[in-house]
C-alpha cells in the first residue's frame, strides 16, 4: 500500500511537531505540552510508518532520542548508545500483561516453563545521565542528548553530593554508570522560597530546575542548586565480570557507594509486577521526588542479550507509566467563589479531561496575580496538573495554539453573591468581598464569629448548630438568632427541648454587651480583641465609629493605614449598617459612653506580657485591669515590651524578659504601680 498525499502530509507535519518538542524538552530544558500529549503524537507517527514503511525516513523522532547537543558544551559520544525504552500504553495492569507475553512469546516460552524473572524499578522524572569511572575515579559525566551523542558536564555533576568522586570497595578499572539526576520536592520548595526572597524567578517544576542545572555552564550555579541522584544502569563495563542479573548489578552499585533507590523489588512474572505496580501507586504521592510509573526489566543478562533490540528500544524492558497527571484542554471560563472568610478566589472551567486518574472539569487559579504571572486568558488551550488527592491546578497556557479570539479575565469589583463592595490591600494579593455580615458565602463563618467566647459568648451555638441552621434558612444574619424560638430548634438534629432552652437563655443573655465586644463580634476584617477595645475607648460610640474618616481612624492607638481601610470599608457597606440595624431593632444593646480621655498614668502607653498564674487574679482579670489603666496587654515578649507581669511556672515568656532585661513584676508590684498611676 502507498500512502496518500494526506497521510505523507501528516506524517511530516507529526515529526516537526515532535522535532519541535524534542528541542524544547531536551536542549530548551522548557517542555512545551506534557507527556502524555507527546506520547500521542509519538504513537500516531509509530503507526504511520509502520503501516507504511516509505515514511519512515532516517532522521525521523522514532529513529532515535531527544535532541543535539546545546552549543557551548562538549560533545560526547556514546560507546555504548543511551536509548529510551517502549512506553506501555494502557496505563492498568493489562500494560504489565501485554509486555509479559511480548516477552514469553520472543522467548518461545510456554506455559510449563514458568513465570519470568523482572525487576521492578521508579520511572523517575529527571535527566538522564551517564557517569564514567576509571580506576574507581569519576573522569566525565555526560547526558544523553540523542542516544549517540551527548554533552559534557562533568564539571557540574562534580557539585554533586550524592555522586561520589571515588567508588568505594573493588570497582572495575572501567565502569559507566547510567542513572537520573533529579530534585526533590522539599528542595525545590526551599529553593523557591530562596528565589521569592531575593526578588529573582521562581522556578516552574523540579525536573527543568535539575536539567537546567546540570547543563549550566558555570559550575557555580550548578553547586547552588540541591540536586539528587540514583543509578540504574550500565554502559561501558570494559572487562568487568558483570553479575547475572539486573538486580545484582544494582546491589555492586550500592557496594560501590553509587546511590540505588531503595524501592525496587525482584518479581515473578504478571503476578509479581502488578503488585509493584499498585503499591507504588499507593506510595507515589508520598514520595519525595516526582515519578511518572515504573519501568520493568527481564532480570537475567543472558535472556536480555537473548531478546536484544528493534529500532530504538530493548525487547527486555518497558515503562509502564501512571494515568498522565498532566493533560492540555480548553479554559472555557473563570468564574469567582466566595469563600467563607470573603476571599475570592478565580476557579478555571474547563472542557471536561481525564487527567490523574479523573475526569476534571474545574481547577484552581489561586487569585488575580496568580493569572497574570501564568499569562492565562480565557479560551487558552491549557496545561491541567493533578497529583493524588490535590486540587487539579492549571500550570500555564500552550501560546502556540492561540488563535486571536482569547480573552483576558478581569476579577470584579462586586462580590458574585451578594453584590458587596470588593477591596484588595495594598500588601495582600487576595481580594475580599465587604459583605461580611451580609453576604450568604460568608454566613456560618460571620455567625461562629459573632457567637463567639471573646464576643458575643453565646454559650452551646457551635459549627454543627451553625450548619444546621444556615443550611435550613433559619437564620441568614446575626439579627436572627434572636428571633428564634424553641419549635424552630427543636426540630434540628440533637436539639432537646432542655438544649433549645439553654440556648436561647444564652441568647437571651448576650443581648446587653459592651461596646468592645460588640466591635469585635462584627468581624471587621484586621480587627481584632485589643484594636476593636482601642476603637471602643477612643470614640465612646459606634454611631460616631461607624461615621469616621480612615484619617480619624488612625487616631486610634496602633491603628494603620490598613486597618483603618479595613473599617471605613465594612461600614461604607450599606449591608453591613443594615444587619447592625437589624441586631438594635432585636433588642440588641452595649455600654457606650463619651470618648475616652487619653490616660496619663504610669500604665499609660506601656506595654505588659502575662505570663504564668497569678496569685488572686485571672488572666483576663489582669489584662483589663491593665487596660483599664491605659496600658496595652501583648502576647510575647521583645524589646518593645516594658513590663512582665509573672505568676507561678512562668515559662519561656519569663526568660525571654531576664534575656532582653525587661522589668518583671509580680502582682503586687503590678498593682502598686498602677496604683500610682
Amino acid at each position: 500500500m502507498i500512502a496518500s498525499v494526506q497521510v505523507f502530509e501528516r506524517a511530516a507535519q507529526l515529526r516537526r511537531e515532535l522535532e519541535a518538542h524534542n528541542y524544547a524538552y531536551y536542549v530548551l530544558d522548557a517542555p512545551t505540552v506534557p507527556d502524555a500529549e507527546y506520547d500521542r503524537l509519538f504513537r500516531e507517527l509509530e503507526v504511520l510508518e509502520r503501516e507504511f514503511p516509505e515514511l519512515a525516513t532516517p532522521d525521523s523522532p522514532t529513529q532515535r532520542v531527544g535532541g543535539a547537543p546545546m552549543s557551548g558544551l562538549a560533545p560526547v559520544r556514546h560507546a555504548v548508545p543511551m536509548l529510551s525504552i517502549r512506553t506501555e500504553t494502557d496505563t492498568t495492569n493489562g500494560g504489565v500483561v501485554a509486555f509479559d507475553t511480548r516477552v514469553r512469546n520472543a522467548l518461545g516460552l510456554g506455559p510449563a516453563d514458568g513465570p519470568v524473572e523482572y525487576l521492578g524499578e521508579l520511572k523517575f522524572d529527571g535527566l538522564a545521565i551517564s557517569l564514567r569511572y576509571e580506576h574507581g575515579m569519576l573522569v566525565r559525566a555526560a547526558t544523553r542528548g540523542d542516544g549517540e551523542t551527548g554533552e559534557d558536564v562533568t564539571h557540574n555533576v562534580r557539585t554533586i553530593r550524592q555522586i561520589p568522586l571515588r567508588l568505594s570497595g573493588r570497582p572495575p578499572a572501567l565502569l559507566e554508570v547510567r542513572g537520573e539526576i533529579y530534585m526533590r520536592r522539599d528542595d525545590f520548595e526551599r529553593l523557591n522560597a530562596r528565589q521569592e526572597q531575593a526578588g529573582e524567578k521562581l522556578f516552574i517544576n523540579p525536573r527543568n530546575t535539575a536539567a537546567g542545572a546540570v547543563r549550566q555552564l558555570d559550575p557555580r550555579i550548578a553547586a547552588k542548586r540541591p540536586l539528587s541522584f540514583y543509578a540504574y544502569g550500565l554502559g561501558e563495563s570494559g572487562d568487568w565480570s558483570l553479575p547475572p542479573t539486573q538486580s545484582e548489578l544494582l546491589d555492586a552499585f550500592a557496594a560501590f557507594g553509587l546511590p540505588v533507590c531503595e524501592h525496587r523489588v525482584v518479581a515473578a512474572g504478571v503476578e509479581g509486577l502488578c503488585e509493584f505496580h499498585d503499591r507504588i501507586a499507593a506510595l507515589r504521592d508520598s514520595l519525595p521526588y516526582d515519578i511518572d510509573g515504573v519501568v520493568y526489566k527481564v532480570n537475567r543478562f543472558d535472556l536480555q542479550r537473548e531478546l536484544g533490540f528493534v529500532t530504538r528500544e530493548p525487547r527486555w524492558a518497558v515503562a509502564h507509566k501512571y494515568p498522565a497527571q498532566e493533560e492540555i484542554t480548553e479554559l472555557l471560563g473563570i468564574e469567582v467563589q466566595v469563600g467563607r472568610t470573603g476571599a475570592l478566589t478565580p476557579v478555571a472551567r474547563l472542557k471536561p479531561v481525564f487527567v490523574g486518574g479523573v475526569t476534571v472539569t474545574n481547577a484552581t487559579l489561586h487569585n488575580e496575580g496568580e493569572i497574570l504571572r501564568k499569562g492565562v486568558l480565557i479560551g487558552d488551550q491549557v496545561i491541567v496538573r493533578r497529583a493524588g488527592d490535590v486540587i487539579p491546578e492549571v500550570v500555564g497556557p500552550v501560546v502556540e495554539r492561540r488563535t486571536g479570539s482569547e480573552r483576558i479575565f478581569v476579577m470584579p469589583t462586586r462580590c458574585p453573591v451578594c453584590a458587596s463592595h470588593v477591596e484588595k490591600a495594598e500588601d495582600e494579593v487576595v481580594a475580599r468581598c465587604t459583605g461580611g455580615l451580609f453576604c450568604p458565602a460568608q454566613r456560618k463563618q460571620a455567625l461562629l464569629h459573632f457567637a463567639g467566647r471573646r464576643a458575643m459568648d453565646i454559650e452551646g451555638l457551635g459549627d454543627k448548630l451553625v450548619d444546621q441552621l444556615v443550611e435550613a434558612g433559619i437564620v441568614k444574619t446575626p439579627a436572627d438568632l434572636y428571633k428564634l424560638g424553641v419549635l424552630a430548634l427543636a426540630n434540628l438534629q440533637r436539639m432537646a427541648e432542655k438544649s433549645a432552652a439553654n440556648l436561647l437563655a444564652a441568647i437571651e443573655k448576650s443581648r446587653h454587651t459592651t461596646l468592645a465586644r460588640f466591635i469585635f463580634a462584627l468581624g471587621i476584617r484586621n480587627v481584632g480583641e485589643a484594636t476593636a477595645k482601642d476603637l471602643a475607648r477612643h470614640f465612646g460610640s459606634l454611631d460616631v465609629l461607624m461615621d469616621a474618616t480612615p484619617e480619624q481612624l488612625l487616631e486610634v492607638r496602633d491603628v494603620g493605614p490598613v486597618v483603618a481601610q479595613s473599617i471605613a470599608g465594612f461600614f461604607a457597606e450599606a449591608h453591613n449598617r443594615e444587619v447592625i440595624e437589624q441586631l438594635r431593632a432585636a433588642g440588641v444593646t452595649w455600654e457606650e459612653g463619651a470618648p475616652a480621655v487619653p490616660a496619663t498614668g504610669s500604665a499609660s502607653g506601656k506595654v505588659f506580657v502575662l505570663t504564668g498564674t497569678l496569685p488572686t487574679m485571672s488572666r483576663d482579670e489582669a489584662k483589663a485591669l491593665i487596660e483599664a489603666h491605659g496600658g496595652k496587654v501583648s502576647g510575647s515578649v521583645s524589646k518593645k515590651t516594658d513590663y512582665v507581669v509573672a505568676g507561678a511556672e512562668a515559662g519561656s515568656k519569663l526568660a525571654k524578659a531576664e534575656e532582653l532585661g525587661v522589668a518583671v513584676l509580680d502582682e503586687d508590684g503590678l498593682r502598686r504601680l498602677l496604683e500610682q498611676g
